[in-house]
């Protein structure tokens, strides 16, 4: 691209820049040059230079340093204005040139894309090309993808052209990516130069540079001869510079006219900021605003649909499968209905099943599901509502017969098995697609395998089969990953292990192996099919001759026949176990015949009491798999395996297992009757044992584990999503004459936690609408301005319900007496404050018909806390959202539920069981639920809009979701928030068609009886039609025309002027409605219009009677009362599971009534209860007074439970009889036993409890006066020294008799030493004795002289420097980091053994090449033991262990002079050993040059007598160690003697073997 032309001024302010002020970039280049190499040869820098000079002294300047300095800056502000200017001219020249080229493609570009197309693309082009125009960096992909989408939302009219918008938005970007960028160089460089590369390969940087400015200095003198003007020509670059100094060039004000121009220009060049910029990843994601949230926004398929998980779960995923098409239909279909339920197969496919004459119309019906969903993309509420004729029996010839095929519930089940039939297909194609790659052609895997796979458990072991049969062909064949795997780690290294089958298929054991006569899949073949395709081949040789053949003399390892024969078995068994249609056999078999018994660990022996809620299964014992399904017993069994209470085995009957075997020897065996067949086939019976319990049995098992846990858990939660919408499903509270539909005005009143000190009685009152309008707060009820002020309410407000709710049974009060003030009773007030509930004369006052009800609180507690309640209603006080929430619920239950989103997880549904289902199972489920009913009863959609808490049930209507439901209101808002008919959906672009498809019939647009219906039909499109307030869909919508033309008994011609629904309006007010539409045929009609178009209708044609009839009717239950054990429950949290007759509780005594004779009493969770006089004492009548006091503590037997809702009483009825109270309630408290009881193993371990019971009662429980003596076993003793200091003593009885005591003292965190402690009666008396060296007299010796001395030279060790905190192998990981980091030196350590508490580890690290070698340190009283060598300290321990290794390295050298190779001299490590360990670990043979066993031998220490074997840990002699780090002991020369001399030491030995360079401070 050429320069666009220069103005003469322009082109003499560039030459007096280039000549007198070169760029800041030009200089640093100069500069580098100059630095590099040199003095730079560039002439023109030196003329500029010279000029410069020569006209500051032509002009006769005397510069002094201030004028120096404002000249200086004058000169800079002139240079950046200068740059200012060229940038400026710069840019005007590159948008001038990006304009012209966005031009060229409109006119021309443009015009042929619309003659193509049809459709304008003009007012999209410029929206997507806003923004771009100050040459911004392109955006983000995920940008661009956003761009596109907010584009679409705008003209979603044309929804055919969108995919072209985003075609068209890549014309730009070559353009864009070029157009950002900003020339390093001034404007000089625009000049493009074909000869720059060449040669660019062979110059270097100066030679290029030298070049490049040879170019520019060129450039310069012809711009100059250019540009001269004939009158000016002569005058040279000096003159040029003198007049401009002068005059300057007429743009020196500029920059006061453009502004902060410079600024401008450098935030247009920064990248554009996004949001992703700004927040946090966590904070995107819950306001849906990830690139994966835009993405579900835009594509034109039902949210849920997109997503893997539920749309209420914070982590919802977008799902990646494909979808079926039609071809996968036939096979889904059956795949699916053979897995629908056991019910479904029974009715419908067993021989004597009621349905068996419709098992092919059911198919047909799944088919027809499975098509909704999976190709047109219709959810279940939708095929349910408008699609039921299609999942019902329909036959024209049978129209009368009414058989549900499929049920709501069942068609779930069908879109969850859809799923994973889609994800097996993935799988599946993935596996043929590797198997293609092998090219390689296997009859079986084609024929018998292929089409077998129809579980993903088959992709896994036909991907397994193939691996191994063809691993040696291709090892990267089957590194299969799908959608739905977990990322992969690209740093896993293959593994390099060969396996035992590898190693012998590729061995001469394979022919072998053939030899047996029949090849493993043949014999699955056989197995498989109902006849005997393949046959055996015998062999002429017995099984053990034939193997001699195979044997190898020669090799080093003798393989005997028998040998052969096992790993011949192994091969064959191997490729048995692992082949996929004999794995799928046994999982068929587990599925039906296993059995599940469960033993207790011996934690669980003690701790599964009868009480507990596992004692059920406690001994659980071959109980079928089959009655596991229905309950959630098996997930209890594995909570109680995680906490390691128990151990569960599945398994095989022995019938089944002998059966599966048995089928098994028969397709493998030979049918001949020789000796030899014989031998062959109990060779072939021992490859189908070990097939079986190496291969086929325990995948098996592993199998039917995880596949009864998915079933249970998948159980258990459409149970609780069952209960969730037997509570959502009902209609809000109405009163006997409100008419259906109508909300009530809800007044709910709350105590809080009934407290009269601290808590105020709390009225929240919301109108109609839900608003809320009045919030009063009151002390009590009684007084009378409180009164008045309640009672002003009820006149003013005139609520239709009163709710009452609390945390405490004190609600009861409340409800009384706001009962008694609706109803005009005036109670009486006793001194305390109390409310007698009966007794009490009424009092003539105002009433007021309104009724007064407990409500479910469940979710308001929810409420009261949520971050939903604080944004509504941020100043009100906990009790009073908690009000809110009450008086929400009865206004509408399903919104209140709805609203909770995630946290609706948190309302409690099944006691027991929820918490054992996994969370998004969970959220699934009850998703479910609130979609069934939130589309039964459809969503306004005006009110949606405007109304934010009712907007929490947009997301649940079929299609939508929370993304397209949050874009949707946005869209109505922007529009004006208020839709008149369903056919703006389609013409403002507010959906797209299949969400349009699926949504239209459930949102409903409520009719304005204000706005007068047109009759003209074309007047105005955006009129009512009185179809869109109904549950019929608007592909329907003529059906309806249609019905309601016949039913009013018109012609065509009769309406044919006026609006297409007019007839419907006219149908809807016609009183005689009712008869005239049941008298139509719908039967007929539904037939003659399966004969025109195949079309079933025929449900649909009731619903659009009954919706014109009464449009969207109410569907749900009438709003519930509550019973008196649930008003129980919600006030005290007691369950009739905790009041069952029988149980002890304990009470406390509030008074004593002489006249009645009782005594009332209160239960711990705020329950009154009574004692009446016949249930006090066995005696009789007696007075109350002199058995209980008032605030007495008592246990009563629960004779009753009295339970008055409507007189807000409830009491229990209790006994302290001591012959009630004697009998215990274990029998009441007793956890049932399931059927399938182990009662012999229970009975054992009940007497081995009881064995164990009397023996520590019968065993004597010794009394020694003595502050350190407890009586403690060693556990208990451990426990109690665990928060002690270390050195600590606890004495107690030992378990080897009375004559023995045991010492238990800490020696640190988690290490304790039992001592051992012998009492021996002597003459002189008692000694105490531990061993032969160590005898005490009384306790107090054995404490101060045994255990404290102990524990003073523990911590000695420990404060040393060469100690090191933790395990051993930590310890070894320090040695060896310090010998790799220091190769020349050595170092040793100790560290805590463990393994015996009281002895030290002494482990050292000679060299980089060596091993780690451990020796035992043992502690006594007065020293340290190192191989029985005892010194006294630290210092001499460590000069032991040093001469020691000295010691025996020179012994080893020695040797290795002779016929072993010396450490370093060959390739062989003397010193190493099997396992890296020490050799005295591994034996306690005394063998030459070896250390014995440390704990076990007796080697004598040296310097001490005997001679000391050496250790096979093999060193050079001492002379050629190669330990070069010099000795930083502070030790005296050799001819000093040493301070610390271990005993029996020369002293001239130590000196010398302290100041030997090869045991310093830097090594050891």
């Amino acid at each position: 691209m050429s320069s666009p032309p220069v103005a003469p001024s322009d082109r003499l302010i560039d030459d007096d820049q280039i000549m007198g002020n070169p760029q800041p970039e030009e200089d640093d280049a100069d500069a580098t040059m100059a630095d590099g190499n040199g003095v730079s040869d560039d002439s023109s820098e030196e003329a500029e230079d010279d000029e410069e000079e020569e006209r500051r002294i032509r002009e006769g300047f005397i510069v002094d340093e201030d004028e120096e300095e404002d000249e200086e800056d004058e000169e800079e502000r002139r240079r950046r204005r200068k740059r200012r200017k060229r940038r400026h001219r710069r840019r005007e020249e590159e948008e001038e040139e990006e304009e012209e080229e966005k031009e060229a493609l409109e006119e021309d570009d443009l015009e042929l894309l619309e003659e193509n197309t049809g459709t304008s693309f003009r007012n999209r082009l410029t929206r997507l090309r806003r923004g771009r125009e100050d040459g911004s960096p392109p955006v983000a992909s995920s940008s661009r993808r956003k761009q596109v989408v907010e584009s679409s939302e705008d003209d979603l009219d044309n929804d055919d052209d969108l995919p072209q918008v985003q075609d068209i938005q890549r014309i730009w970007d070559d353009e864009r990516a070029g157009g950002g960028r900003e020339d390093e160089e001034d404007m000089d460089d625009f000049i493009d130069y074909e000869d720059e590369d060449e040669g660019a390969g062979a110059m270097d940087e100066q030679e290029r540079e030298e070049r490049r400015k040879e170019r520019k200095k060129l450039e310069r003198q012809r711009r100059r001869a250019m540009g001269s003007r004939p009158e000016l020509a002569g005058i040279d670059a000096i003159a040029w510079d003198e007049i401009h100094d002068v005059f300057g060039d007429g743009h020196e004000y500029d920059w006061a006219l453009e502004g902060d121009d410079d600024v401008e220009y450098e935030e247009r060049l920064k990248p554009e900021m996004k949001y992703q910029d700004v927040f946090e990843p966590s904070e995107i994601r819950a306001r849906m605003l990830t690139e994966d949230d835009d993405l579900i926004r835009a594509q034109d398929i039902p949210e849920r649909m997109q997503l893997a998980t539920s749309s209420l779960s914070p982590n919802a995923t977008l799902s990646l499968h494909q979808n079926l098409t039609e071809a996968d239909i036939d096979d889904a279909a059956t795949w699916v209905t053979s897995r629908l339920s056991s019910r479904k197969t029974r009715d419908f496919f067993s021989p004597d099943g009621p349905y068996t004459a419709y098992s092919q119309p059911l198919v047909l019906a799944v088919s027809y599901a499975l098509r909704f969903l999976f190709i047109h993309e219709f959810e279940v509420p939708y095929i349910w509502t408008h699609k039921r004729d299609y999942i019902s029996y329909f036959n024209p010839r049978e129209m009368r017969a009414r058989i549900e095929l499929i049920s709501l519930s069942e068609l779930w089940r069908i879109y969850t098995l859809g799923q994973k039939y889609r994800s097996l297909l993935d799988r599946r194609n993935a596996l043929i697609a590797s198997y293609t790659r092998l090219n390689v052609e296997d009859d079986y895997f084609e024929q018998s395998v292929r089409p077998r796979i129809d579980c993903v458990e088959m992709v896994a072991d036909a991907t397994e089969w193939l691996s191994m049969r063809y691993k040696v062909n291709k090892q990267d064949s089957f590194d299969l990953h799908f959608h739905d795997d977990e990322e992969p780690d690209h740093k896993r290294k293959t593994p390099s292990r060969i396996s035992a089958y590898e190693v012998a298929k590729k061995s001469i054991v394979a022919k072998l192996a053939d030899g047996f006569g029949i090849r493993p899949h043949e014999v699955v073949q056989n197995f498989v099919a109902n006849d005997r395709p393949n046959f055996v081949e015998d062999q002429e040789l017995n099984p053990t001759a034939f193997a001699e053949q195979f044997t190898n003399p020669e090799s080093v390892v003798l393989q005997t026949s028998e040998e052969v024969l096992r790993r011949a078995r192994m091969i064959l068994a191997t490729e048995l176990g692992k082949d996929p249609l004999l794995r799928q056999s046994m999982r068929d078999l587990f599925r039906t015949e296993a059995q599940i018994s469960v033993q207790p660990t011996d934690r669980g022996v003690n701790k599964l009491d009868e009480h507990h809620p596992y004692f059920n299964f406690k001994y659980l014992h071959h109980k079928p798999i089959t009655q596991m399904l229905d309950s959630a017993q098996f997930l209890h069994i594995l909570a109680a395996e995680a906490e390691l209470l128990v151990t569960v085995s599945i398994y095989l009957t022995n019938e089944a297992k002998a059966k599966f075997e048995r089928q098994l020897n028969d397709a493998f065996a030979s049918d001949s009757y020789s000796d030899i067949a014989r031998s062959w086939n109990e060779e072939r019976s021992r490859v189908v044992q070990d097939a079986l319990e190496y291969h086929l049995v325990p995948i098996g098992t592993k199998w039917a584990r995880e596949w009864l846990r998915e079933e249970v858990e998948d159980a258990l939660a459409i149970h609780c999503g069952n209960k969730l919408k037997d509570r959502v499903d009902v209609a809000p509270f109405v009163t006997g004459d409100a008419q259906p539909g109508y909300t009530p005005s809800v007044l709910a009143v709350s105590w809080g936690k009934g407290d009269p000190q601290k808590d105020a009685i709390t009225l929240v009152l919301l109108d109609e609408m839900g608003r809320l309008r009045e919030h009063v707060k009151l002390d009590n009820l009684v007084d009378r301005d409180y009164h008045d002020e309640f009672t002003d309410l009820l006149k003013r407000r005139r609520p239709d319900v009163i709710v009452t709710g609390g945390f405490t049974m004190a609600t009861t009060k409340l409800s009384s007496r706001i009962k008694e003030i609706v109803n005009g009773k005036a109670p009486s007030v006793d001194a305390e404050g109390n409310i007698p509930g009966w007794g009490t004369e009424p009092i003539n006052e105002q009433t007021f018909n309104i009724p007064v009800i407990y409500l479910s609180d469940e979710v308001a507690r929810i409420y009261q806390h949520s971050k939903r309640a604080t944004e509504e209603f941020s100043t009100l006080s906990h009790i009073a959202k908690y009000c809110v929430g009450l008086a929400r619920y009865a206004q509408n239950p399903l919104n209140e539920y709805a609203a909770l989103g995630a946290d609706i997880v948190a309302i409690s549904l099944e006691d027991e069981d929820q918490h054992l289902i996994p969370k998004e199972k969970l959220l699934s489920a009850l998703e479910r639920a609130l979609v069934d009913v939130t589309n039964k009863i459809g969503v306004d959609i005006n009110r949606a809009v405007t109304d934010s808490y009712y907007q929490h049930l947009l997301p649940f209507i079929c299609g939508l979701g929370p993304r397209k439901a949050q874009v949707l209101a946005r869209k109505i808002a922007s529009i004006g928030g208020n839709l008149v008919n369903r056919d703006q959906f389609i013409k403002s672009g507010l959906l797209t068609t299949k969400i349009f498809l699926n949504a239209a019939g459930f949102l409903r647009i409520s009719h304005d009886t204000e706005l007068k219906p047109t009759k003209t039909r074309h007047a105005d499109d955006d009129i009512q039609d009185p179809l869109d307030d109904t549950r019929i869909h608007p592909e329907d919508y003529e059906l309806a025309r249609k019905m309601a033309t016949d039913a009013l008994e018109l012609d065509e011609e009769d309406v044919h002027d006026e609006h297409p629904s007019h007839v419907v309006s006219l149908i809807m007010q016609d009183n005689d409605n009712e008869r005239k539409l049941n008298e139509l045929n719908l039967d007929e009609f539904a037939v003659s219009m399966y004969e025109a178009n195949e079309d079933r209708k025929r449900h649909t044609l009731n619903i659009i009677r009954e919706e014109l009839l009464k449009p969207f009717a109410e569907q749900r239950a009438p709003f519930p009362t509550m019973q008196p054990w649930d008003v129980l429950t919600m006030l005290s949290g007691e369950t009739p599971r905790t009041l069952r007759m029988g149980l002890i509780i304990s009470v406390l005594v509030l008074r004593v009534d002489k006249l009645l004779n009782s005594v009332t009493v209160r239960l711990d969770s705020g329950i009154e209860g009574i004692i009446n006089m016949e249930y006090m004492s066995d005696a009789g009548n007696v007075n109350p007074q002199n058995i209980v006091k008032k605030s007495q503590a008592l246990q009563g037997v629960i004779v009753d439970v009295k339970l008055d809702l409507p007189a807000d009483q409830f009491y229990v009825e209790l006994s302290i009889r001591p012959s009630d109270l004697n009998q215990g309630d274990g029998l009441f408290r007793r956890v049932k036993r399931d059927e399938y009881w182990n009662t012999q193993q229970c009975e054992r371990d009940l007497e081995m409890q009881a064995r164990k019971k009397r023996a520590e009662t019968d065993r004597t429980r010794r009394v020694i006066k003595h502050p350190n003596f407890h009586n403690l076993n060693a556990t208990h003793a451990e426990n109690y020294l665990d928060k002690q200091q270390r050195g600590d003593v606890v004495i107690r009885p030992s378990s080897k008799g009375v004559d023995h005591l045991a010492v238990t003292w800490k020696v640190d965190d988690k290490l304790y030493q039992h001592i051992d402690v012998t009492e021996i009666n002597t003459g002189q008396g008692t000694v105490l004795f531990v061993d032969d060296k160590h005898q005490y007299a009384d306790l107090d010796e054995l404490i101060v002289n045994h255990v404290q001395a102990t524990a003073r030279k523990v911590e000695e060790l420990m404060a040393h420097e060469k100690f090191k905190q933790g395990s051993e192998d930590e310890l070894h990981l320090s040695l060896k980091n310090f010998v790799a980091a220091n190769p020349a030196k050595s170092i040793y350590g100790f560290t805590l053994n463990r393994k015996k508490p009281g002895h030290f580890n002494l482990c050292f690290l000679a060299n980089k090449n060596s091993t780690v070698q451990t020796w035992p340190v043992r502690v006594t009283p007065e020293s340290y033991c190192l191989f029985e060598a005892a010194v006294a300290g630290v210092p001499e321990l460590c000069d032991a262990f040093k001469v020691r290794h000295l010691h025996q390295s020179q012994n080893l050298g020695t040797t290795g002079a002779g016929g072993k190779t010396p450490y370093g001299a060959g390739a062989r490590t003397p010193g190493r050993t099997p396992g890296h360990t020490t050799p005295g670990h591994l034996s306690v043979r005394q063998v030459p040059n070896r250390t014995p066993n440390p704990y076990g031998g007796q080697t004598p220490a040296i310097g001490f007598g005997g001679n000391v074997p050496t250790t096979s840990y093999a060193m050079p002699p001492s002379q050629s160690l190669g330990y070069q780090t010099p000795s930083a002991f502070s030790r005296p020369p050799i001819a000093q003697p040493p301070p610390h001399v271990p005993p029996g030491m020369n002293p001239q030995r130590a000196a010398m073997i302290q100041n030997s360079n090869s045991w310093g401070s830097g090594g050891w």
